[in-house]
């Protein structure tokens, strides 16, 4: 989503460098990806073994997720900022198996999303989709143009998946999170994953450091428990708080249930930190 250039001037379409929607793609096991991006993915998994168990959980938590906001929650309206490439068990799909007349905005400023857009607007007939193209620092186009489909008047779950990362703390994440959240009313949701500096070793952390600006065009900011904790300031966690990826939740959902889970497994760990808040 956002990269070094900011959001005055969006990132290239440029197959020569490798590319985050692509990687996750490959890692999770879709097929719009080019041999620069599988060749990153790979040199990652050599120095962070977990990154394909990591990708996959994220994945998984994004499916439970939107089940619990759609079927318990009762959340019709969703705003997902770091959309990704679609896949299998999109938002949309998921909230619309549960409640068809759901609408759902996503947002994301990686051309390559951008060329795979039409596939997130297929939507039931009862509901509505909408992409944005947008940086997430850019939260002023961000909700000007959700409200073209979203009634702020009325909850919404905000879901940002593995995209704060991409936020460094020169650009204030928290600030960022907490505009959106000052924008949905009472009874809306906050859920997101974040790279937790506590959950990667000294050498994970130093191989994709050193992989950064060689192979891939875009840096990450990972964050400790506590410093993604304060994204959820002035919310209400959901049971079990905030915990890494595949243990929130996990024994809701079956490993076999569809293409978003494939790959769990019990002895695997994700290096993500995640949680849903509910702000009262």
């Amino acid at each position: 989503m956002p990269d070094d250039d900011g959001p005055a001037g969006a990132p290239a379409f440029d197959i020569s460098v490798a590319n985050q929607a692509r990687m996750y793609d490959y890692l999770i096991g879709g097929k719009d990806h080019y041999a620069v991006d599988r060749e990153a993915a790979e040199q990652a998994q050599k120095v962070w073994p977990q990154v394909g168990f990591t990708a996959r959980a994220n994945r998984a938590f994004l499916g439970r997720a939107v089940r619990y906001l759609a079927a318990e929650a009762g959340i019709r309206q969703f705003l997902d900022i770091g959309t990704g490439i679609p896949t299998a068990g999109n938002l949309h799909q998921v909230a619309q198996a549960i409640a068809p007349e759901s609408r759902v905005v996503y947002v994301d400023y990686d051309p390559v999303v951008l060329a795979h857009a039409r596939a997130l607007l297929v939507s039931s007939a009862e509901g509505a989709t909408d992409y944005i193209d947008a940086d997430l620092r850019d939260t002023g186009k961000i909700l000007a143009e959700a409200r073209r489909l979203l009634d702020f008047t009325r909850p919404v779950a905000v879901t940002l998946m593995a995209i704060l990362n991409a936020i460094p703390d020169f650009d204030d994440p928290h600030a960022i999170v907490a505009t959106l959240m000052d924008a949905v009313p009472s009874g809306s949701y906050l859920a997101l994953t974040h790279m937790g500096a506590d959950l990667l070793d000294e050498e994970a952390q130093d191989g994709l450091e050193g992989m950064q600006g060689r192979m891939m065009r875009r840096r990450f900011t990972s964050r400790t428990r506590a410093e993604v904790a304060r994204f959820f300031a002035g919310t209400e966690l959901v049971e079990p708080g905030l915990v890494r990826a595949e243990e929130w939740r996990a024994e809701t959902v079956s490993i076999s249930n569809g293409p978003d889970t494939t790959g769990l497994g019990a002895a695997d760990r994700s290096s993500l930190w995640c949680a849903v808040g509910r702000k009262p």
